[in-house]
This record gives C-alpha cells, structure tokens and sequence, in this order.
C-alpha cells in the first residue's frame, strides 16, 4: 500500500508488475498449482533472492532461521569433513572398479566362448575329413540329447571331488548290488527292443524319417553340417565311423570309431568320452606335422594309461615305452581320466618334470595313481639310458590354468590346453 496514490494505484510500472505477479502467485499458491516451502515463499519467487540473513516486509531485527524456525546449524569439523569426503572417494572408487570387473567379466566371458567355437570348427573340419561322401547340406536345430555311449568313457564332475576308481571299490560295489543291477539290466534291454521294433515299423511302414529343426542352433557351420549328417545318414543306417589313429600319434596303430552319440553330444557340449579325445589328439599331431614339430611334441594314449586300464605296473610300462622311442626331448601330452574326469599331464623325460593342469576350481592335487604311473615310467626310462637320475621325479601345478564353469567340460579344456600349448612354438606354456 505504500506504493500506492490515493486512488489505489500504482504509478511505477515497474512495481505495479512486481503486485501483479505477486498476485498471480498467491492465486496459484491457493489453487495448489505452486508450492512454497520455508524461505522459498511468494515474495522470493517474485522478487528474487533476498541477501542472506534478510527478510522482506517483517520488520526489523527478524532474521530467517527465527521466523521460519529453521534448525542451528551444526558446526563440522574439519577431521568429520575429511572423513566423509574420503568416505564418499572410496565409494566412487569401489564402485568404478566393481563395473570394470563386471565389464571384464563379461568380456572374457564372451571371448571364452569365441575361443571354443572355434576350437569347434577346428575339429570338425578334421572330423569331416574322415567321413566318407560328407555333404553339408540345408540345416535346421540342435538334436534332441541322445542317450550315453555305453562304450565310451564319458567324464562329468559333477560328484565334486575327484578320486581314482579302483578295482576293489567296483568289485565291492558290484558283490553288493549285483541282482538289483542284474534286475534294472534286464528291464533296459526289454525297453531297447520294445522300442526298436517300433521305430522299425515306423521306418519300413511310412518310409519318413523326421530330422530336428537347427536353423536356431548356436553352432559353426561345419558343426551343423555334422548333425544333419548324423541325423539322415548315420542314425537311420544305424552306422558308425571308423578309422585308423596312424602309428606316429601313439606310437602304434589303433582302429577306433564314433558313434552317431559322440558326435551329438559334442555338439551339445555334454560330457565327452576318450574317443572324442583320441580323434581331436589325431588332428593336433596333422598341426604338429604342418608346422615340422613332432620332434618337440608327443602324445601318449589316454586310453591305456586312466583308471582302469590295467594295473599300475602295466601302465608305467606303457609309459616307459612311449618315453624310450624317443630322444629325450620331446614333452608328451597325457589326458589322464582318474573317474568321471578329466586333467592333463605334460611329462618332460629329459628333465625329469611332469607339469598338472586341471580345469576344476579350487586347490587340486594330483591323482597318486597318475603320480605313481609317471614315476615308475621316468625311473624305467632312466634305466633306459644308462642314467641314475634325481630321487623324486618334480611335479609342477601350472598357475593361471582356466577353469571349468561347470561340472561337463573338463574334457573340452583338455583339448584347449593341448592345442593352447602346441600353438606356440616357442612352448613356453611354464611361464604362461
């Protein structure tokens, strides 16, 4: 009212726009359109900021922590400053370095999995070689899981630790189950020929043989081109594919074959057997011979020496064998099996060394079946050459080995770790 003549009116525009919208305000506050909240009232929207420890149209000697009863204001010192700056410091820093460990996780992840396909492709494009009139044709899905091959030895570990299966153990098992298994032995072959009848009559009736779908199947080409193969040809003819593991891979001939279920579980990256692991060795010795080799680098015959296979004495000697056919240089690669797993041992004869790699997490230990196996066959091969040789053989576990996600592909890594290995020329895998 101050501004105002004796008519009510405002002569300065300037004020009379300043009334104006502090009218508009007080109707926009009463219609709850605005809100005002402490010192944040109409008079400051309207005129602005008032300078600190001010306020409009109260009277003199009101400051505005008293008329809006505001709190005191706490004093921080300077220590309590410094903590809490740190504080939020190392939240930033831990939380920058958590996402970059998630960003490196999945990096990884994803490279892990690029690494396998390929090794894939790899094998089969050798797979593929040994079968006769292969055409990849037109594909569609992943095959529905095919049952286990009861003849090979498939390794899952799943039972958590790991132990060598000994003769005394399946004998003692098997005196004790033996009618219940004899029973359940009985009723498969019944299901079995039940339903091989059946698909017999449906195969000689209709004369159609339904084949899965794999146009969605994450897989190489070369892999699907495989299933299908499986699928038209080798499951209906009820075939398998043999061939010859030449001489110079093991040190002796070895007839060997696949069965239509070797394949598709590979395919599915289920739990592998020893033939699988023989053929995929096969195809490292065709690289060892491509890149001149064979003299740096061998392979002993997993099939002979895991559990199982015989006895301790006969298992070194093969060993032994395998280790006198040559001049002392070469390392030899050894997929060893101890029981529903599988580990990798590189044997260096020359200097009385044998390297562990095993793809299961935690702190592992070397199978004292394979220790014995590896012992006896260096102090023979010792003999061999007229050398008396250290008291104990050195045994290395090789940091930083990967490990399997999962309880089924500790046979895939077997094979990443050969191929790995024999990759590099220089064979410097000790100080990898």
């Amino acid at each position: 009212r101050a501004r105002q003549d004796k008519h009510g009116n405002i002569p300065d525009p300037k004020v009379a726009e300043k009334a104006k919208l502090i009218d508009e305000l007080q109707k926009q506050v009463s219609e709850g359109k605005v809100r005002v909240d402490g010192s944040k009232d109409v008079l400051t929207m309207a005129l602005g900021p008032e300078h600190p420890g001010r306020l409009r149209g109260v009277g003199a000697g009101i400051f505005p922590r008293q008329y809006f009863n505001l709190p005191k204001p706490q004093r921080v010192s300077f220590d309590d400053r410094l903590k809490e700056s740190l504080r939020v410091l190392l939240q930033e820093e831990t939380n920058k370095m958590e996402a970059k460990a998630k960003e490196e996780a999945l990096r990884m992840e994803a490279r892990t999995k690029q690494l396998v396909e390929a090794e894939r492709e790899h094998f089969l494009s050798q797979l593929s070689q040994l079968i006769p009139n292969f055409d990849p044709g037109m594909l569609k899905q992943r095959i529905s899981q095919s049952p286990k091959n009861p003849m090979s030895d498939k390794a899952s570990c799943s039972g958590g630790e790991v132990k060598s299966l000994h003769y005394e153990d399946d004998n003692a098992k098997n005196g004790e189950h033996q009618q219940e298994e004899e029973k359940e032995e009985e009723k498969r072959d019944e299901e079995k020929e039940e339903e091989k009848e059946k698909k017999d009559e449906e195969k000689h009736d209709d004369k159609v043989i339904e084949v899965g779908d794999y146009s969605n199947m994450e897989a190489p080409s070369s892999l699907k081109s495989l299933c299908r193969y499986v699928e038209t040809t080798l499951l209906p003819e009820d075939k398998l594919l043999q061939f010859t593991i030449d001489k110079e891979v093991f040190g002796g001939d070895r007839d060997t074959f696949l069965l239509h279920e070797d394949i598709t579980q590979f395919a599915g990256m289920e739990e592998i057997g020893a033939t699988v692991v023989a053929v995929y060795m096969r195809y490292l010795h065709d690289v060892l011979k491509q890149a001149n080799m064979c003299s740096m680098v061998g392979f002993i015959d997993h099939a002979t020496v895991s559990a199982n296979s015989g006895t301790i004495a006969d298992r070194s000697r093969l060993v032994a064998a395998r280790l006198q056919k040559t001049d002392g240089e070469q390392i030899f690669m050894m997929p060893y099996n101890p029981g529903r797993h599988w580990i990798l041992l590189i044997v260096r004869a020359k200097k009385e060394t044998v390297y562990f790699l095993d793809p299961l997490p935690g702190h592992r230990v070397v199978d004292e079946e394979a220790k014995n196996i590896v012992n006896s066959a260096i102090k023979m091969y010792n003999t061999h050459i007229a050398r008396a040789g250290r008291k104990n053989v050195i045994w290395k576990t090789l940091s930083g080995t990967p490990k399997q996600p999962s309880s089924v592909e500790c046979g895939y890594y077997v094979m990443r770790f050969m191929r790995d290995i024999i990759m590099d020329p220089s064979l410097g895998f000790e100080n990898k």
